[in-house]
């Protein structure tokens, strides 16, 4: 068997994109930086986030049904460790850090952000210390930014892309 540690360390060298993970609803306005997000599907379009069960965010995610993925762009770096919890903003702080509106489901929705999907949550699977949330797209917003933001090899890394035309 593989130790947690030894898992971690080999994790810090797959690089992923940053996202901030927001919901709102009848369980308030809650959000959490996160790297586990993959796309699942694209027929119907779907995405899975995995979020930590001892979150105090974990159970509101779940009651208000609602979330969205939001990919920061590099010069929204500062949003990652607010939202990871590692600075004193409570959560009505971590949400007075940036812009905000919505889109079809009523989660925040980062203005600004390199893309942002707005999902409605639609399957719960419970592993071992984290929820994984099967989301089905309902709208997609993305800016005009082409600086994405990696994390690898636990640092932050800004990712500049060259578009045609």
């Amino acid at each position: 068997m593989v130790s947690g540690q030894i898992y971690r360390d080999a994790m810090a060298r797959v690089g992923a994109a940053v996202h901030v993970v927001t919901t709102a609803g009848p369980a308030g306005r809650h959000g959490f930086t996160a790297s586990a997000v993959v796309g699942v599907t694209d027929d119907p379009p779907t995405l899975l986030v995995c979020q930590n069960r001892a979150s105090d965010a974990n159970p509101a995610f779940k009651v208000n049904g609602v979330l969205c993925v939001n990919t920061l762009a590099a010069a929204q770096e500062d949003l990652s460790p607010v939202f990871a919890g590692l600075t004193a903003c409570d959560m009505d702080g971590r949400f007075a850090a940036g812009e905000w509106g919505t889109l079809a489901t009523g989660a925040p929705v980062l203005r600004g952000a390199l893309v942002s999907f707005d999902c409605r949550i639609v399957q719960v699977v419970e592993i071992g210390s984290h929820s994984v949330l099967f989301c089905a797209v309902a709208a997609i917003a993305a800016s005009e930014s082409h600086e994405g933001l990696i994390y690898f090899a636990r640092r932050y890394h800004p990712v500049r892309v060259t578009v045609p035309g």
